[in-house]
């Protein structure tokens, strides 16, 4: 019987009463881990998607795919063509693909960084976030990786940068950017994707039961690599998830620094900073927080999830984005304060360019998407439980984002100490087929894991459930948590 129950039976209703189990429906609707169901219920809810798709789902699956292979197919014309069919020019040799690049990348490395830290910390509220951040991480680093190759232009010259170390004897430069991307993106995606399969295992192993035939059966029985969820395997799994979580944490840092260093190692004006390394780190922080957030309204709405992804998930991201544009605010006005009091020729120019020249209203809408816009909104609750409010900040911040990597490569490099090589670049038709199939890709990706895999960890859920529950302290009740040993 629960608590309800016992307060208003075997005695006539007191107003004290009435005013706890308001309490108690106000908090199981707010908090997901006071609001238990029966696992049977939840695992049904969840597995769902898995064995059934709706005319809607396949309409996206085809429209996406359709688009992924049309990116594919220009990709394919440009590798036959030359990249003269992209808008590449002296002395604008980098452009939308490493814009790109540099984008996805960012949007990757957050993915998991958050969900680790959300585990490290045992933020009550992680649970339903923690899957979609790791697959993010994976498909957007997954994403990010073709950029290098596409830039490439010959793209089959890839080969003779591998097999490490130089065993034909083709001694390739270790100064190079790309040989420090290809490093960065194979170390933190292949550890990501471990890092997601062992925070999976036990729901693989609720799923291979759940199915007790089929293809299905075989197919989780073969990925729970023989989980029965033993008291040894618990121990064993919980060790390895908060190792991954540490280790990952540097390792992310690590990676995104790299990324800010293919920039700063050169002598091009505004890229020579020191601040690029953080910079650079809070920028993809802040762009994959606000993925996250996409990402989980869209599933939410999509699949019927309301259940397990409440406005309290998006409270929480909605902080995590409020506090990492300061940061991110903080890190551009360093960046920007420096070349500004310098006064250096070169620097002065391009600022000139971004705050009355052509590339303006790009540096003022970027503006406006990272920092005035969360700072109106994020500060308070009532905003951030909105879940179309704190989306359409979201949606804003990738916006934002995504120009503040287009004006640091494409536009900046138009400008150096030369006027006589300055230059302006458009991009062609083909990088913009590109970069529509790299999103497509990436929601793409999306639509084919939730058919073959839980979207929501059942199990932290399940275990937040029994850890948590309401305690009276004087007249009210209180959310607490039972720790374990």
């Amino acid at each position: 019987m629960s608590e309800r129950a016992q307060i208003l039976v075997g005695r006539p209703p007191q107003p004290e009463d009435r005013e706890q189990a308001q309490q108690i429906a106000q908090a199981q609707e707010r908090h997901l881990l006071l609001d238990p169901r029966p696992a049977e219920e939840m695992e049904e809810s969840i597995l769902r998607p898995l064995s059934r798709g709706s005319v809607w789902y396949w309409t996206a699956l085809l429209i996406l795919g359709g688009a992924v292979l049309v990116a594919g197919l220009t990709w394919l014309t440009q590798m036959y063509w030359g990249m003269g069919l992209t808008g590449l020019n002296r002395p604008v040799m980098w452009a939308v693909y490493i814009a790109n690049f540099v984008y996805f990348i960012g949007i990757g490395v957050a993915g998991t960084f958050i969900s680790a830290v959300l585990r490290l910390l045992k933020f009550p509220w992680r649970a339903p976030v923690t899957r979609a951040a790791e697959m993010l991480t994976v498909f957007a680093l997954a994403t990010s990786g073709l950029f290098p190759l596409i830039h490439l232009g010959r793209t089959w010259k890839f080969y003779w940068m591998l097999p490490y170390p130089n065993q034909r004897g083709v001694w390739p430069s270790y100064h190079s950017a790309l040989m420090w991307d290809m490093t960065a993106i194979l170390i933190y995606l292949s550890s990501s994707v471990l890092y997601a399969w062992l925070a999976m295992l036990p729901d693989l192993g609720i799923a291979r039961d759940r199915f007790e035939e089929g293809w299905r059966h075989r197919y989780f029985r073969i990925l729970a690599a023989g989980w029965r969820g033993t008291e040894g395997q618990w121990r064993t799994l919980k060790t390895a998830i908060t190792l991954f979580s540490l280790a990952i944490i540097p390792v992310m840092v690590f990676m995104h620094t790299i990324v800010g260093w293919d920039f700063a190692m050169a002598i091009q004006p505004d890229w020579h900073s020191s601040v690029f390394g953080p910079y650079f780190v809070t920028g993809a922080i802040l762009s994959g927080a606000a993925a996250v957030i996409i990402v989980l309204a869209i599933i939410r709405r999509a699949l019927h999830l309301e259940y397990f992804v409440r406005p309290e998930h998006f409270d929480g991201l909605g902080k995590l984005l409020l506090v990492f544009s300061v940061a991110w605010a903080y890190m551009y006005f360093n960046d920007y304060l420096v070349p500004w009091y310098g006064q250096e020729p070169a620097a002065k120019v391009i600022q000139q360019l971004f705050e009355r020249g052509a590339a303006s209203p790009l540096w003022l809408l970027m503006l406006f998407s990272n920092i005035l816009l969360p700072w109106a909104t994020l500060w308070s609750r009532r905003l951030r439980t909105s879940v179309p409010v704190v989306v359409v900040v979201s949606l804003f911040v990738q916006v934002g984002m995504y120009l503040e990597r287009y004006l640091i490569v494409a536009v900046t490099l138009g400008r150096n100490e030369l006027p006589f090589d300055w230059g302006q670049y458009t991009p062609h038709l083909a990088e913009i087929l590109i970069t529509i199939g790299a999103f497509s890709l990436i929601g793409f990706l999306f639509l084919v894991f939730v058919k073959l895999f839980p979207i929501i960890p059942m199990w932290e859920i399940q275990e937040g459930q029994m850890l948590h529950a309401l305690r009276r302290i004087g007249a009210l009740l209180v959310p607490t948590r039972a720790e374990l040993d």
